[in-house]
């Protein structure tokens, strides 16, 4: 009796098998799922490329999330809320369903998840409605997604529907970095290789004018001074302020009156500074000129001495919005380092400024790499502070201005494009260099 127990029993257990530790087993999966995918970039490059009919009219399932907001519009708004919820509450309802339940062993769960991978990916996308000839390219997408989804979680074993959750919590996520990074990331590479217009192919003619005409080399050769000298300066600063206020009275005091700036946008700073630069006939609104005039000077145009001085003018305001950030890192590093080092080079006879030499500054190294990288990004993008106080003008643009100003007042597509590419080549060893520092700080802990 109880041996027929046991029996039963076993038989009602999922069968093993040893696809999860079977090398074997996962390279084949790899190589089809990555054949898959690359099947469906070229079918979406496709789509991309493939212009599109005047004539073509719209295919739907009768119902798009285009009409469902021109229905909500017209509701009162009292209505409106109850309604957005319990369509949020469905959406959610489902997603959970298809969580918890879905990845169960079972008949009835294999065919849910069927389901889900190939049916739910063509709703998707019919619910945005695409036009008439481009339908068989969104549907063969759709299609291949699904059945690859599919595919990667039958091939998995570590349970039933493990590689369908895992898919299901990383799938929103996936989809807005490839919609809002990814794909403008290749559409803008794209078009910096097209004219002015995006129509006509002209090769390298946007990255010659970038580096030969006068406002795109300037462009580039103030992004660099910025990227050198903004971090460089605000780094030594801020470290000053970690070292000297972390043995003064009022620490706390001072260091909220050095961190106050970093509390104000660019836009904020910009206007502040605008102000203090000013030069007017007659009695001086800004301090510098108001200095200079006490003194019988003539008021100085601070921001259009070219070359090179109006720059660092627009640097000056930088610094100061970044000092504070540096000085509050900074700080607390130099608090961890361990006093047993500092007090063991004291014994030996070292002075103040050897021993931060050589015990604070390499205790504090992993901090100052993430501030100078940091701060430096900050500059290579920088828009707010030209924009605000000199707008490019006098030879003061950087690659970040200049591409908006590209493409929102010359409304050339092109050079705006090559604009942003090379301003992406300038931060992307900064983001290398960063990412491998991290993946070594894992695996040192």
């Amino acid at each position: 009796m109880s041996q027929t127990t046991v029996d039963r029993t076993v038989d009602t257990e999922p069968p093993t098998t040893t696809h999860a530790t079977d090398p074997k087993g996962r390279s084949i999966t790899r190589i089809i799922v990555a054949a898959g995918f690359a099947l469906i970039v070229a079918i979406l490059l496709l789509l991309i490329f493939t212009g599109s009919s005047e004539e073509s009219s719209r295919i739907t399932i009768g119902f798009s999330l285009n009409s469902f907001f021109l229905w909500l519009g017209a509701m009162n708004p009292l209505i409106q809320i109850p309604v957005i919820l319990a369509v949020f509450g469905l959406v959610v309802g489902i997603i959970l369903v298809l969580i918890e339940y879905a990845p169960r062993p079972g008949r009835g769960y294999f065919i849910m998840r069927l389901v889900a991978c190939l049916v739910i990916p063509v709703l998707a996308f019919l619910l945005l409605r695409p036009y008439a000839n481009a339908v068989l390219y969104v549907v063969a997408i759709a299609l291949l997604v699904g059945a690859l989804l599919f595919f990667a979680d039958f091939r998995s074993r570590q349970g039933a529907g493990y590689l369908f959750q895992l898919i299901l919590f990383m799938a929103p996520a996936s989809i807005m970095l490839a919609l809002g990074l990814i794909y403008p990331a290749i559409a803008t590479i794209f078009k910096s290789f097209y004219d002015k217009s995006g129509e006509q192919f002209v090769g390298l003619e946007n990255y010659f004018w970038v580096f030969t005409n006068p406002t795109g080399t300037a462009s580039v050769v103030n992004t660099i001074l910025w990227a050198l000298l903004a971090p460089t300066i605000s780094v030594a600063i801020g470290l000053a302020y970690a070292v000297f206020i972390d043995r003064a009275r009022g620490e706390k005091v001072l260091k909220v009156l050095v961190f106050m700036p970093v509390a104000i946008s660019f836009v904020g700073a910009g206007i502040i500074w605008k102000f203090m630069y000013d030069a007017r006939q007659g009695e001086q609104v800004g301090l510098l000129n108001a200095i200079v005039t006490a003194f019988g000077g003539d008021p100085i145009q601070w921001l259009a001495i070219k070359p090179v001085i109006n720059t660092l003018m627009l640097l000056v305001v930088f610094i100061w919005t970044q000092t504070g950030f540096a000085m509050v890192i900074l700080s607390a590093a130099i608090k961890a380092v361990p006093t047993e080092q500092l007090e063991a080079a004291q014994l030996d006879g070292t002075n103040a400024w050897q021993r931060f030499r050589n015990v604070t500054v390499p205790g504090i190294r992993s901090s100052l790499i993430v501030v100078l990288t940091t701060i430096t990004i900050a500059s290579l993008k920088v828009y707010d502070i030209v924009a605000v106080m000199t707008g490019g003008r006098d030879e003061t643009t950087v690659l970040g201005f200049e591409m908006v100003n590209q493409q929102q007042r010359f409304q050339s597509y092109g050079h705006s494009s090559a604009l942003a590419v090379v301003l992406f080549l300038f931060v992307l060893p900064l983001i290398i260099y960063n990412a491998r520092s991290m993946a070594k700080q894992r695996e040192i802990r």
